[in-house]
């Protein structure tokens, strides 16, 4: 497998033959060829590393879509001082894919990696045997089962009694 090291935007990335890698946001439009700079270039046991770049290697790309990440959200706060800011980012990528990693005027085979397809593995419950007490099993003796709680009585309403206080006569201010 024939990969490098390549830098965009000051950052690096692992640039693999047929594979997409996700850059900062570029300026040229999808559809368009990218020639990286490349810093370390590896094909199985040959690796050239580059001081700081590779001369005479060639990373070929193209720009297959623009797209923004992720919104981040970012909050200051100061409880004394009435303090509340809230905001948020979202960086803009471009995705680009591979095409070509090796010397000019080479020609080489591309192996496109296409991605693995997810199988999800769906677990069967097993039915709930009811177990006769005593029964061993497989893990060890069986196990009882925990006593059930005895439901609670339903507290009835209270009752408003049925004296009244007696009322006392009001005054009047004359």
């Amino acid at each position: 497998m024939r990969y490098a090291i390549v830098e965009s935007g000051g950052k690096q990335y692992k640039a693999v033959e047929g594979q997409a890698i996700e850059v900062d946001r570029l300026t040229e439009k999808e559809g368009a060829k990218v020639d990286l700079t490349t810093l370390l270039m590896a094909d199985d046991n040959d690796v050239m590393v580059g001081t700081p770049t590779v001369s005479g290697i060639q990373v070929k790309a193209t720009v297959m879509d623009h797209f923004r990440g992720e919104k981040v959200f970012r909050f200051k706060y100061s409880p004394k001082k009435r303090i509340r800011v809230r905001g948020g980012h979202r960086q803009q990528y471009t995705r680009l894919m591979v095409e070509f990693i090796g010397k000019p005027g080479e020609t080489r085979d591309i192996e496109k990696a296409e991605p693995k397809p997810v199988i999800e593995k769906k677990v069967e419950k097993a039915k709930a045997e009811p177990k006769v007490k005593g029964e061993k099993t497989a893990s060890g003796p069986a196990k009882e089962a925990p006593a059930k709680k005895a439901a609670k009585p339903e507290k009835a309403p209270a009752k408003k009694s049925a004296e009244k206080k007696p009322s006392t006569p009001k005054k009047s201010g004359k």
